[in-house]
């Protein structure tokens, strides 16, 4: 069994429950059915029913419209971030806190694309590849998780400063198909021009290579802490510095932002 995604379930589970009491007190209070409640918002009494009982993920516009017709004042629309926070993995919700916390984030992606810089069609796709396959309504939460950490990329950012190292492989390689893996491309080259964003690639043919080991990340924390992230978490010191050295080599090694940009643009031009 997967203890952690176990406990992810467990936790979601908890704020669904919690949001299903906070509708059905509400509904009660107002002297409603189930059924007048789902007629009056547009949605059956099954799905009422399931959302009070926690079985259901509601939706923004399913919240929004019981609060009116409840007259809850924003109690029941209040619960949309917490909703929408439950549907993602914790695993994202995590990274998301770092990344959001970060004053600089540093990775190293020698697989696939690094997952802030993915596209929406490349990421689904990465999801469906998963074996044993996963249900469509798990793909499509990691998928929105992975969209929703993205936030802290736009062209008029200066704060989180990012900047990435990918390996040549993982742009060559046409995850999805051409047209998907063109539009990656397209992208990188968009968020590479971005002021907060640094890109980098590594080409294949380099005879000296410090990030054999495998991809991590690197997190500068306001006021000053440092963390690592492989397959988990690193907050020992050492550990930090010494990928914090391994880091440097990589990017000393690699082509440089310009450079790469000019890489990208010519496999664009292959594909």
């Amino acid at each position: 069994m997967d203890v952690g995604r176990e406990n992810d379930d467990d936790e979601t589970a908890a704020v669904l429950r919690t949001v299903g009491r906070v509708i059905k007190s509400c509904r009660e209070r107002a002297g409603l059915r189930q059924a007048e409640l789902g007629a009056a918002i547009g949605y059956s009494e099954e799905q009422v029913s399931a959302v009070e009982r926690g079985r259901r993920v509601p939706k923004p516009e399913f919240l929004d419209a019981a609060d009116g017709a409840l007259t809850a004042d924003g109690l029941i629309s209040g619960l949309k971030k917490d909703v929408e926070t439950a549907r993602y993995p914790k695993k994202a919700r995590d990274l998301a806190k770092l990344e959001a916390e970060s004053v600089e984030l540093g990775a190293y992606a020698n697989h696939t694309v690094a997952a802030l810089l993915q596209t929406e069609e490349y990421a689904r796709t990465l999801f469906g590849m998963r074996r044993p396959a996963h249900p469509d309504d798990i793909v499509e939460g990691n998928v929105a998780a992975r969209m929703a950490r993205q936030e802290i990329i736009a062209p008029s950012r200066t704060v989180p400063g990012l900047s990435f190292v990918q390996e040549e492989v993982t742009l060559r390689r046409p995850i999805g198909g051409r047209m998907v893996q063109r539009r990656q491309l397209e992208r990188l080259l968009e968020v590479g021009q971005f002021r907060n964003v640094e890109i980098q690639i590594m080409p294949t043919d380099r005879d000296d290579h410090a990030g054999l080991e495998g991809p991590f990340r690197l997190f500068k924390l306001r006021g000053g802490t440092t963390l690592g992230y492989s397959s988990f978490l690193i907050s020992d010191p050492a550990e930090v510095q010494s990928l914090e050295m391994q880091y440097g080599i990589i990017r000393a090694q690699a082509l440089s932002p310009r450079e790469s940009l000019a890489f990208i643009d010519g496999l664009l031009g292959e594909t």
